[in-house]
């Protein structure tokens, strides 16, 4: 039996056991669970970045999460303080919550004015948290902004092309010498073609980890490494879950959906629909 099988077969019992355990209750599409299991199962809307804003708002919808982290061309840099309230309210009258923002390009930020401009927009469009690809010399600068504003950022690894910060590994080396407020956005596909063990570095990140990435793979070693619908690949969702719950993660796990970028919503429904499965079945 092959892996893709077996692991979309996990979603069948999951979604079986969910079923004998709600007999009798309205259909599954009525009660979508937004927190399966405690879990925040959210989109990161740069998988609908080839989509206008009322477009991913309705595709979000189609996903039925209530948990969003907004990449800019969803609620542009460029908009005034003023235009970046009335995008927000947008999110909020569709009743999708913004998590955070990003991930927010921080390397040619090289003074505290300019690091400051993301904060600004984040403080104006009332985004709680920025995830963020800074450098190891401006690092103390985004520190100093996390400070004024009060707003945490997630230093997002990516992979091993990233010359800053690759794994999970090289951004708590860094975090934890920092504010409490600044820590890890893991994003699992990159971390796992970098050659990390995810669950271990999950474990290490611990309360620094502020937000995860989620995507599957097949064949992770690079340069084969090939992203597909999630429960399609090799990477362990129900470990994964289980090591979130029992670290007690607060945060979201979002889906950034890389593929298929002309048509992603049934891939991404596909994606949602295995990992929901298999929350159910943890929790029964």
């Amino acid at each position: 039996m092959s892996t893709q099988t077996t692991r979309r077969g996990f979603l069948g019992v999951a979604a079986g056991i969910a079923g004998m355990a709600t007999a009798g209750a309205p259909p599954a599409s009525a009660r979508i669970e937004p927190t399966p299991w405690g879990i925040k199962l959210g989109v990161a809307s740069y998988s609908l970045r080839k989509f206008s804003r009322p477009d991913a708002i309705k595709m979000i919808h189609a996903i039925q999460t209530p948990w969003a982290s907004l990449k800019d061309m969803h609620m542009p840099f460029t908009y005034t303080p003023e235009q970046l309230k009335a995008a927000h309210a947008e999110y909020e009258a569709a009743g999708i919550k913004i998590t955070s923002a990003g991930n927010t390009d921080m390397t040619k930020y090289k003074t505290i004015e300019e690091m400051r401009r993301p904060f600004e927009y984040a403080k104006n469009a009332g985004i709680p948290m920025l995830v963020c690809a800074p450098t190891h010399d401006n690092v103390k600068l985004m520190e100093a902004c996390v400070k004024e504003y009060n707003i945490p950022c997630a230093i997002h690894n990516h992979g091993p092309e990233d010359k800053n910060f690759p794994t999970p590994q090289s951004v708590l080396e860094v975090v934890r010498g920092l504010d409490p407020r600044c820590g890890l956005c893991m994003d699992i596909g990159h971390s796992a073609r970098a050659g990390v063990d995810i669950l271990k570095a999950v474990a290490d990140a611990g309360s620094r980890l502020l937000d995860v990435h989620v995507k599957d793979l097949r064949d992770i070693v690079p340069p084969k490494a090939q992203q597909v619908d999630v429960g399609d690949g090799d990477l362990p969702f129900p470990a994964l879950f289980k090591q979130l719950k029992k670290m007690n993660y607060q945060g979201c796990v979002n889906l950034e959906y890389e593929i298929k970028a002309d048509d992603p919503l049934p891939g991404m429904q596909r994606s949602f629909s295995y990992m929901r499965g298999v929350l159910a079945g943890l929790a029964a």
